[in-house]
C-alpha cells in the first residue's frame, strides 16, 4: 500500500520546499487535540491548553474534526488554487489564499472527516447533489451531536461557516500560535534551504531521502512513492509543493486530492520514541496486529473513534466480520471503546501501541 505521485516531466524549477504558517498551525492545533500521538509536544501542548481562553477552548472543540482524525486540505489551500500557487508567508495572506477557494472545494475538504465523497477522483460534491448531501450528513451523525449540527450549517450556509472559520484560526494565532510560529519559523526555513541545496545540487532522489526514508524516486517511471497504510495516486501536472513541519511527527502527509496541485507535508527532522516493549504481552499484540484488515483498522482508528458500522463500510466488509477483528485487538489491549448514545465507538490505545516501538507507530499514523 502506497500513495504515488507521477512526476514525469516535472523540471526542479517547478518543485519548491516551502513553510506553512497555516498548515503549522492546523498541525499545532492536532497536537492540542491529540496530545498522545505527539510525546514531546506534551508539555507544550499543557502550557497552550492551561492558558487558552474557554470560548476559545470550545469553538476549537466544535469544529475539531479538521484536525484531530483528518488533517483537512483546508490547512493547504494554496495546492486548491492554480499550478504554482505558494503559500503566502503570513497567516494571513495564506487565509486569503483559503478565501479564494470557491464553495464547492470549501465544503468537500471540510466533510473530508465523514468519507463521504471520493478523494483522488472526480465525484460530485454535497452540496450539488443530494445524494452525496444525504451521505454527509448520516456518517456525521455518529460523530456526535456538535459535528452533526456543524454539517448543517456547512451545508446550508457556506459563506458562514467560512466566516466563522477564518475568524476562529485568527482568534487561535493571537491566544497562543504567534509566539510558537515565532520560534518554529526559522527552524523550517532552515530546513527547507537544506532540502532546497540538495534538490538543486544532487537533484531530487537525494532531497526526497533527506525527507524520509518511506519516500522513493522511481528515476526511470518518474514516479515518488510514499510508503503509507493506504492507497493513492496523483499526477504533479504543473508544480510539486514539500512543506515541513516541526510540530507534525510521526505524520506524513501526501495531499492528493482531485484536481489540487500534490503537496508532500512532512516532519522536519525525527524523533525517536523511547518506549520499552511490555513483554509479557508482547506475542499476543504481534499476533493481533499480523492481519492486513487489522493493520489498516489500526491505521483509521489511530485518528479516531468510529463505529463498527462506519468501519465496515470503509473497509467494504460485514459488520460481524469488523467486530471478530475489533474483538482480537481489544483481547491484546490495544483498542478502548466507549458509549455515546446508542453509538459504540472504537479508538485506538496510542499509549499502549507506542510501547510495541516507535516504527510500528510511526507507520499507521504516517
Amino acid at each position: 500500500m502506497s500513495v504515488s505521485i507521477d512526476v514525469s516531466g516535472l523540471g526542479r524549477e517547478r518543485i519548491t520546499v516551502v513553510p506553512s504558517p497555516l498548515a503549522e498551525l492546523g498541525m499545532a492545533l492536532h497536537a492540542l487535540a491529540e496530545p498522545g500521538h505527539h510525546p514531546r509536544l506534551q508539555g507544550w501542548a499543557t502550557g497552550v491548553t492551561a492558558g487558552l481562553d474557554p470560548h476559545l477552548a470550545d469553538r476549537m472543540c466544535e469544529a475539531d474534526f479538521l484536525w484531530r482524525s483528518t488533517f483537512s486540505d483546508l490547512f493547504l489551500p494554496y495546492a486548491g488554487l492554480r499550478a504554482g500557487t505558494l503559500p503566502g508567508g503570513t497567516l494571513g495572506a495564506e487565509l486569503d489564499q483559503l478565501d479564494r477557494l470557491t464553495d464547492e472545494q470549501f465544503v468537500d475538504a471540510c466533510l473530508e472527516f465523514t468519507c463521504a465523497l471520493p478523494y483522488d477522483e472526480q465525484g460530485v460534491g454535497a452540496l450539488t447533489d443530494p445524494r452525496a448531501r444525504q451521505r454527509a450528513l448520516d456518517l456525521a451523525v455518529s460523530r456526535g451531536p456538535r459535528q452533526l449540527r456543524f454539517t448543517r450549517r456547512l451545508l446550508d450556509d457556506p459563506p458562514r461557516i467560512r466566516t466563522w472559520l477564518r475568524q476562529l484560526l485568527a482568534d487561535c494565532e493571537d491566544a497562543f500560535f504567534a509566539e510558537t510560529w515565532s520560534r518554529l519559523h526559522p527552524q523550517l526555513m532552515a530546513d527547507a534551504r537544506h532540502k532546497t541545496d540538495l534538490l538543486h545540487h544532487k537533484g531530487l532522489p537525494e532531497a526526497l531521502a533527506s525527507v524520509s526514508s518511506a519516500v522513493t524516486l522511481d528515476e526511470s517511471a518518474g514516479r515518488i512513492t510514499v510508503d503509507k497504510l493506504g492507497n493513492g495516486h496523483t499526477t504533479a501536472a504543473g508544480s510539486l509543493l514539500l512543506v515541513p513541519t516541526s510540530l507534525g511527527w510521526p505524520h506524513l502527509m501526501v495531499l492528493h486530492r482531485y484536481g489540487w496541485q500534490p503537496v508532500l507535508h512532512y516532519p522536519a527532522g525525527s524523533t525517536e520514541l523511547a518506549a520499552p516493549a511490555s513483554v509479557e504481552q508482547l506475542g499476543l499484540r504481534l499476533t493481533a496486529l499480523s492481519h492486513p484488515v487489522r493493520m489498516r483498522l489500526c491505521r483509521q482508528l489511530a485518528r479516531s473513534s468510529f463505529t463498527t458500522t462506519e468501519l465496515a463500510q470503509t473497509h467494504n466488509m460485514t459488520a460481524p466480520e469488523i467486530s471478530r477483528h475489533l474483538a482480537v485487538l481489544r483481547k491484546a489491549g490495544l483498542t478502548t471503546t466507549r458509549r455515546r448514545g446508542r453509538y459504540v465507538l472504537h479508538q485506538l490505545d496510542v499509549t499502549m501501541v507506542a510501547r510495541l516501538g516507535s516504527d510500528f507507530l510511526e507507520g499507521i499514523l504516517r
